[in-house]
């Protein structure tokens, strides 16, 4: 094996046959040691602010990056800054270790991953009477639901947890016998372990102040963008840029530093796709449509109104957005399928290979601290028996025996959703919530509170297979140290 040092950090870049030597002498806590006071408090500091960070770009953009590198980086930087501060004083008592760095970054990613999952900005908004007041079919008091507070937060604490204990049981097999990577949870561990080195940590410094001096230049340009803005249509953020012709078919240049930084983060294809839906729709599409106003829908209505042209726009749109998820959901089975299949016709000889250094430390470490199957098997048990007490009071329109069938489908897509996420790193738990929606809305029917039970069951399945993908993410990178 090759071996490529960077002379910048002083550790291995490509190869890993020094990684653990590096920290052979570092001391290892176990499990409960690393669940720190510190960290616990520097992971919810920083997940107050990811919250609103992802709940923005949820209710702006749609778009999610992943956010575990920033994650680990501040949560590193918080803790680090704390524990040398205190070293002065002779007064630390448990040296900061990778493994802590990781508690807080999977908190803070754990955290920001229920503000997307909980709905706040997708399915829970339709339930709401204004979202059903824009249709007729459908619109009865028994398929609304107003959003409170008393209702929301009981409802995600009993299916938010589900998710942890339905895939811990397979954690080894997954990892140590398919040998799934998670890439954004390898990378993490990785970027940690490059921290945890003296170089590495100079250079965490260099990009904690170049993460500081981005925020202070977005936060003073948001500052004068709100100055100017002195009513709603005015301002940066509604500059006609490229004409008053331009502008009013909602063609023009939005100065908010929020989606130059969701554009920064994300694969150029993705901001390609973006920009050439954008093109095609406002340009093209939506002007052809708006000509038939009076043929195609009554020139009395608002353009905001669904049997308008909204109702074009938004039903085109999702259609398509569902055609694509269901070609990539059929991919993933058949990758999934196939990469098993192969995975366990070489079971024997990959078990017969000796495995190097580095990764006979690491099983070491990672079979070390185990929680019982059993202990896993009852949690979820004890959660679902929750759920179908809890949820029916909550959502009428739910019986009993669906929340019992989603509990006992919910395994087999979490391990589904798992096994494609450590294959291609890209979670499907939206996607399998929307199969969720159609399912039990017509189960239940539409008289019967059909469209509240559907996006009821929607969260609940989107929570536990996105917290069970999240889970092997944060396992991996745990093995990876």
């Amino acid at each position: 094996m090759v071996s490529n040092t960077d002379p910048e950090l002083g550790v291995v870049a490509a190869g890993e046959s020094s990684t653990e030597n590096a920290f052979k002498d570092e001391y290892v806590p176990p499990w409960h040691k690393q669940i720190t006071l510190r960290a616990m408090f520097t992971g919810f500091i920083v997940s107050v602010v990811f919250n609103f960070i992802v709940c923005k770009l949820n209710l702006t953009t749609g778009v999610i990056p992943s956010l575990n590198v920033a994650a680990g980086l501040l949560g590193f930087a918080g803790i680090k800054s704390w524990t040398a501060l205190i070293q002065k004083f002779g007064v630390l008592k448990q040296p900061f270790t990778r493994q802590e760095n990781t508690v807080i970054q999977t908190c803070i990613v754990a955290s920001s991953g229920i503000a997307f999952s909980s709905g706040t900005a997708s399915y829970m908004l339709g339930m709401s009477p204004y979202i059903a007041s824009q249709a007729d079919a459908g619109n009865l008091p028994i398929n609304t639901k107003n959003l409170a507070i008393t209702w929301m937060l009981p409802y995600l604490l009993v299916v938010s947890f589900a998710g942890l204990f339905s895939i811990v049981a397979l954690r080894k097999m997954m990892i140590m016998k398919y040998k799934l990577s998670y890439p954004s949870g390898t990378a993490t561990a990785y970027l940690i372990n490059c921290f945890h080195t003296p170089k590495g940590a100079e250079l965490a410094k260099k990009q904690v102040g170049s993460l500081f001096k981005s925020f202070g230049f977005s936060f003073i340009f948001g500052a004068v963008q709100w100055i100017f803005a002195r009513d709603e249509g005015c301002g940066f953020a509604s500059l006609h840029t490229f004409g008053s012709q331009a502008y009013a078919k909602r063609l023009y240049f939005d100065f908010s530093s929020t989606y130059v930084g969701v554009g920064m983060l994300c694969p150029y294809m993705v901001n390609i796709s973006l920009l050439t839906g954008a093109i095609v729709s406002w340009a093209f599409m939506w002007p052809m449509i708006e000509a038939k106003k009076g043929d195609w829908y009554s020139v009395h209505l608002s353009a905001t109104s669904l049997h308008g042209i909204q109702g074009y726009r938004v039903f085109i749109a999702i259609a398509m957005m569902l055609g694509d998820g269901l070609v990539h959901f059929a991919y993933m089975l058949v990758v999934t399928i196939s990469s098993f299949t192969k995975r366990k016709s070489s079971t024997q000889q990959d078990c017969s290979e000796e495995d190097d250094e580095d990764e006979k430390i690491r099983n070491e470490y990672f079979l070390k601290d185990q929680i019982p199957n059993w202990a896993a098997a009852g949690g979820y048990a004890g959660i679902a028996v929750v759920s179908i007490i809890v949820v029916p009071i909550i959502f009428h329109s739910l019986k009993w025996y669906h929340v019992l069938v989603a509990y006992l489908i919910a395994p087999i897509l979490a391990f589904c959703n798992s096994y494609g996420a450590g294959l291609t790193d890209w979670s499907l738990a939206s996607n399998y919530g929307k199969i969720a929606i159609l399912t039990f809305s017509y189960w239940v029917g539409l008289e019967n509170g059909g469209v509240i039970a559907g996006l009821a069951s929607c969260g609940l399945m989107m929570s536990i297979l996105d917290t069970a993908s999240g889970l092997m993410a944060y396992i991996t990178a745990f093995h990876v140290l």
